[in-house]
């Protein structure tokens, strides 16, 4: 396999698979495809023998790619603690991610896998995954999502088969807490459109009744765009502030999209978007808000022309 030619068609074939494994876990697409590029840039530093000796250069990507991730996530929380206000996983259109594969690479049959998969980059579960430690979101990504074993976990990780089961257990103990009670699609866009009626039309009253009492709005604008140093808790707070940023935003429009999340807003100015609203929906009320405003953590939603 010369670098040149079998080599970069295997490595064209994987980026997709990778980028999107490595988004999972990370939770930017910029941080997934310098975690791929590394992995990557370590495989042409085998020497042609050494290559040639990986029987399986599919499974070998992922695990490097996976492992880069690992360290990167170990990074994260100094990280994030450096960033301006809150941190948020970036939101991408429902199509970025949508063709479903598994551990070989081939596309997944079976539909509701399918469903299962796609819903995996929703920001809803993204936040969820925030709070699990690096391991434990690893275990998660490679064996709930992408169908691993244990054995091919534990050999990512350096843990036990067992150690790796128990990780995966507590990962999804977590993402069923951090979810409980949310809504199903139809009633999560039905709110998302009430939602966005009530705000578009600064209709206090409507969009207040729509909010839980305990509703907290995160945004995230990563000291490079305005938005709110901390979170914003209760209806009436949250409800004056949206109204507020939509009085700022004037010649903004705001425009219903999809994401794996369901039905999101966007403030879309000039033609480009400058915002995504996703919404956690939980018996019929709005549980949380999450608005991204980091140009940085939007570039899917404004492709190059």
């Amino acid at each position: 396999m010369g670098e040149d030619g079998g080599d970069g068609a295997l490595l064209d074939g994987e980026r997709r698979r990778l980028v999107g494994l490595a988004y999972r876990m990370l939770g930017t697409t910029a941080e997934a495809e310098d975690a791929v590029q590394e992995a990557f840039v370590r495989w042409y530093r085998l020497d042609t023998s050494e290559r040639a000796a990986v029987v399986n250069p599919a499974a070998w990507l992922t695990r490097v790619t996976s492992r880069v991730c690992l360290d990167v996530l170990g990074s994260a929380r100094a990280r994030r603690e450096r960033y301006v206000g809150p941190w948020l996983p970036e939101p991408v259109p429902g199509d970025v991610f949508a063709r479903a594969t598994g551990a070989d690479g081939a596309d997944v049959a079976d539909p509701a896998e399918r469903v299962a998969r796609d819903e995996s980059v929703s920001t809803a579960l993204l936040v969820v995954l925030e709070a699990m430690t690096p391991a434990e979101r690893v275990a998660f990504v490679l064996h709930d999502v992408f169908g691993y074993s244990f054995a091919e976990v534990a050999e990512t990780l350096g843990r036990t088969p067992a150690a790796s089961r128990q990780l995966a257990s507590s990962a999804r103990a977590h993402v069923r807490d951090g979810r409980a009670g949310e809504a199903g699609p139809g009633e999560h866009d039905r709110v998302v459109a009430a939602f966005a009626r009530a705000a578009d039309g600064g209709d206090l009253a409507a969009l207040t009744a729509l909010l839980d009492p305990s509703v907290e709005l995160r945004s995230d604008g990563g000291g490079v765009v305005r938005a709110a140093l901390n979170p914003v808790h209760g209806s009436s707070k949250v409800a004056r502030f949206l109204l507020g940023v939509l009085d700022r935003q004037a010649d903004a429009r705001l425009e219903l999209r999809t994401t794996a999340d369901g039905a999101a807003l966007t403030f879309v100015r000039g033609g480009r978007v400058t915002g995504v609203v996703n919404l956690r929906v939980v018996d019929g009320q709005v549980a949380a808000v999450w608005v991204q405003w980091n140009p940085g953590k939007l570039t899917r939603w404004n492709p190059p022309s």
